[in-house]
């Protein structure tokens, strides 16, 4: 034992229940230490923002659960009735909120949602009477027919939210998102780690992450990331992702065609009841299907053609709808990764969008025969 240390034991404290150890702590130049701690912390935070923005990358706010939560929420707090948006990343990337204000001087709430179907969200707004604006529903026909939704947890953490999750939001938000370019789950070090090139254990057939696509503003107004536009390598990244999942298996739900049928007519149904119910509460609604090209547009076609699904759609809700194949208008935009606009086509696109949507909301509703 060195000299001037004591280890008390349990026989130096009688009565006492559990004998636990007690070690005095050396005298050290603590002050130092922690100095030293928070610039070794510092250095390699600076060093990882560096690395990233060397890539590219610039600062964006998260498209959180929270994020989304706060757009929700301002229709039950006094904005019931403005023009939303909902639908899958094409809508959230492709129609831009500042031009759509220009057009017509209202800036609509964004809540489409990358990855996922926005029937439950047709459903959560059918169910909510504050909500009496207009809709737009952006139709991606191999997530609105499949029902497949990336983001489903969103929809139960805006209703059960707790004090500790809207602070958390409002911190990253206000003091990290604007001013971090790393904070982004895309960059995280554990998603780095994983996405390196690690041995496949035999058996095991690994799915593709998306990797980053966009960035995001306060009010989640979304356009994509200009590294797609830039960066052949890591478009071609990005599309070889979709090419993966465009000829991966389909889920066991959707494997024959009687199948993949029964799920198409279940998803047309939940979104005809949901469009009845807001159109008897005065909401117009307007379906969209967003521009797609290439082999994106080509397995969209010939897994989920036109007739079987968006003619169905409209048929069976007796909603307006604009297909952009309808449209010449509405055609010939640059897509890098073939599924969404470049952020300048995005604006042009708008442009044009918007009086054919406005439009189409002045149309009488048509009436089942």
């Amino acid at each position: 034992m060195r000299a001037g240390f004591v280890r008390l034991t349990a026989s130096d404290r009688p009565g006492v229940a559990q004998p636990v150890p007690e070690r005095d702590i050396p005298a050290q130049p603590w002050r130092a230490i922690w100095l030293g701690a928070a610039v070794l912390a510092l250095l390699a935070l600076g060093a990882w923002e560096w690395h990233w923005r060397a890539f590219g990358v610039t600062p964006s706010y998260r498209n959180s659960n929270g994020a989304w939560a706060v757009q929700r929420q301002r229709i039950d707090h006094g904005e019931g009735n403005r023009t939303v948006l909902i639908g899958s990343s094409r809508v959230l990337f492709d129609v831009q909120l500042p031009q759509w204000e220009r057009i017509t001087g209202e800036r609509p709430i964004q809540l489409a949602l990358e990855g996922t179907s926005p029937v439950p969200i047709l459903e959560d707004l059918a169910a909510d009477p504050h909500f009496t604006g207009r809709l737009l529903i952006g139709v991606a026909p191999s997530l609105f027919f499949s029902g497949q939704a990336f983001r489903g947890d969103v929809l139960p953490y805006t209703h059960k939210q707790s004090p500790s999750q809207r602070t958390g939001h409002w911190l990253s938000a206000h003091l990290l998102e604007p001013y971090l370019a790393f904070d982004d789950p895309d960059f995280a070090l554990d998603t780095v780690l994983k996405r390196q090139p690690w041995p496949v254990r035999p058996g095991t057939h690994p799915r593709p992450a998306v990797r980053k696509l966009a960035n995001s503003e306060a009010d989640r107004n979304t356009h994509m990331w200009p590294k797609l536009e830039t960066d052949a390598s890591y478009r071609a990244i990005a599309r070889g992702i979709w090419m993966q999942m465009m000829t991966a298996p389909p889920p066991p739900e959707m494997a024959t065609p009687a199948a993949l049928q029964r799920v198409i007519d279940m998803q047309i149904a939940r979104a005809a009841t949901a469009v009845a119910t807001l159109r008897a509460r005065g909401v117009k609604v307007v379906f969209v299907r967003m521009p797609s090209i290439g082999p994106f547009y080509a397995t969209e076609e010939k897994i989920l053609p036109r007739a079987r699904t968006w003619d169905v759609l409209l048929q069976r809700t007796h909603a307006p709808g604009i297909h952009f194949m309808d449209d010449s208008r509405l055609q010939g935009y640059q897509q890098p990764e073939w599924s969404h606009l470049s952020a300048p086509e995005a604006t042009r696109f708008t442009t044009v969008l918007v009086p054919i949507v406005e439009q189409a909301f002045s149309e009488p509703v048509a009436r089942s025969p």
